[in-house]
């Protein structure tokens, strides 16, 4: 990652990514552009260097913020016409950690509007164009972020994965982008989707930068009682740590049923074997788990080849690849979608045009000002999120479908566990098929719905997933697969992928 110094001023790299993105302007990547400030931040720390302070880890790298990250700069509007006009009073989090170490916000990126989307074509600002072929879509809900930097823009941009968000954009543009454990990041100052699937993730170019990105936003905060311990930087092999600390980041800490003598093979100082209780660690190879469920007529043929060729990588390198039955995951997209909704129901009743945001001019009455609203504010899929999950929360349908989807959710969560006593990592396509053309999928729901069919039980599950670069199509589009690992192993999944660069 290109970091200021003495030769290389901030204030210069600010400036070529502000040049590039008004270069890419006609991409609709960005919803904002934050010229005067991030120049401001960046002649701050030139000034630094030159008086030879120390500065962070990320000094003067431009990177792109997915706009429903909050922040003062600029408005925060989740591309969504109801949020229109609001500018944060606080700061997310992940921002924080990151403008920390010197990284500078250059510009908030297009999505679906909420984050309800696969395309970017949700998005009250209009489409985000796919980097490699403008008559096709970036992929969602965070387009806008993969777009800027599969184009070099920036060199990083931060991304929400509520079931596939970020891995499906990343593969659509061929960049690497990453969902953590469920927790590993604070969600705190991020416009919430589905509160109990929303991960905060990166994109980057590389695996080591992805790393370094992730060293820096990880850790508990005390705005978010859902994040963890942060056991991303505790390195995770390390002898000096007592059981009680190295258990909850084993790879098998469901069970441990991975065969003595085997275990995972690390790929540096911070991926050293960890093993179960009992279990002895051994040299020998990773195993790589392949879904058979996945890898069928439904799944794009140049995708299914690209799975191929990395399996005949991994093994090349002396790595195992097993097959793997996991039948619950058929229920995953059905229970999704209803547990989804539901969350989004629940999240989005706070936008009533009383206390920010826009406002509908079309009332004399309170009802009314709730009714124009909304009905002005939100885009067509937020609608038909909002009203679907009122109906499966409703008086008389929540056994029916709510409280069903649930126990699916157990039942995913069991079978990832019973998978990972087999294997270490599982690779399998991010989405059936490439990037799809711009206006072919919008009008149908389901069509666009079934594009998340390989990356929502991650969600559900709250199990780590990367997507990777896995070559392109005969027609030159990008095709990604994604690396999947048990919760908490997230650095070891990124040290892996460096096997499948």
């Amino acid at each position: 990652m290109k970091t200021a110094n003495k030769k290389v001023t901030a204030t210069r790299l600010v400036k070529d990514a502000l040049e590039k993105a008004k270069h890419f302007e006609d991409y609709h990547i960005f919803t904002f552009l934050n010229e005067e400030g991030a120049l401001k931040k960046a002649k701050e720390i030139d000034a630094r260097i030159a008086r030879g302070e120390k500065v962070g880890r990320l000094a003067g790298v431009p990177y792109a913020l997915k706009d429903n990250f909050l922040s003062p700069e600029g408005e925060t509007t989740a591309s969504a016409h109801i949020l229109e006009g609001f500018t944060s009073p606080v700061t997310a989090t992940a921002v924080e950690k990151l403008e920390a170490e010197g990284a500078i916000m250059i510009g908030r990126t297009n999505l679906d509007a909420f984050a309800h989307g696969s395309s970017t074509e949700n998005s009250y600002y209009g489409p985000t164009l796919n980097s490699h072929d403008r008559a096709r879509v970036a992929g969602g809900s965070s387009g806008g972020s993969a777009v800027a930097v599969a184009l070099d823009i920036v060199e990083f941009a931060t991304g929400t994965d509520t079931g596939g968000s970020i891995r499906q954009p990343a593969s659509f543009n061929g960049i690497y982008g990453f969902k953590p454990t469920y927790g590993t990041i604070s969600r705190y100052g991020v416009v919430a989707m589905a509160s109990s699937l929303d991960c905060i993730g990166f994109f980057t170019r590389t695996p080591e930068d992805m790393d370094l990105l992730m060293s820096i936003a990880s850790g508990q905060d005390p705005k978010d009682m859902t994040t963890l311990p942060d056991y991303y930087n505790e390195a995770v092999a390390s002898a000096k740590l007592d059981d009680s600390r190295l258990a909850p980041a084993r790879p098998f800490a469901f069970g441990n049923s991975r065969p003595k003598g085997r275990a995972l093979r690390g790929s540096g100082a911070h991926s050293a074997p960890v093993v179960a209780d009992g279990l002895e660690p051994s040299n020998s190879c990773t195993r790589i788990g392949i879904v058979k469920e996945f890898d069928n007529d439904s799944v794009d043929t140049e995708i299914r080849e690209a799975l191929k060729e990395k399996c005949e990588l991994l093994k090349s390198k002396g790595h195992e690849v097993v097959g793997l039955e996991m039948p619950t995951l058929k229920y995953a997209l059905a229970a999704y979608y209803i547990i989804q909704p539901a969350e989004v129901a629940s999240n989005l009743s706070r936008h009533d045009g009383i206390r920010y945001g826009f406002r509908s001019e079309n009332s004399t009455d309170l009802d009314g000002l709730y009714e124009h609203t909304r009905d002005e504010g939100f885009m067509s899929e937020n609608k038909r999120r909002i009203m679907t999950g009122n109906f499966v929360l409703s008086s008389g349908f929540y056994d029916a479908y709510f409280l069903k989807a649930a126990k699916a959710r157990t039942l995913i969560v069991q079978e990832y566990e019973k998978a990972f006593s087999k294997c270490d990592f599982i690779l399998s396509p991010v989405s059936p098929n490439p990037a799809f053309k711009l206006g072919e999928k919008v009008n149908d729901p389901v069509a666009m719905y079934l594009e998340d069919l390989m990356s929502v039980s991650l969600n559900l599950a709250g199990v780590p997933g990367l997507a990777i670069p896995a070559g392109k199509t005969k027609a030159g589009l990008p095709v990604g697969l994604q690396l999947v690992g048990p919760r908490r192993s997230d650095k070891r999944l990124i040290e892996f992928a460096k096997e499948l660069a």
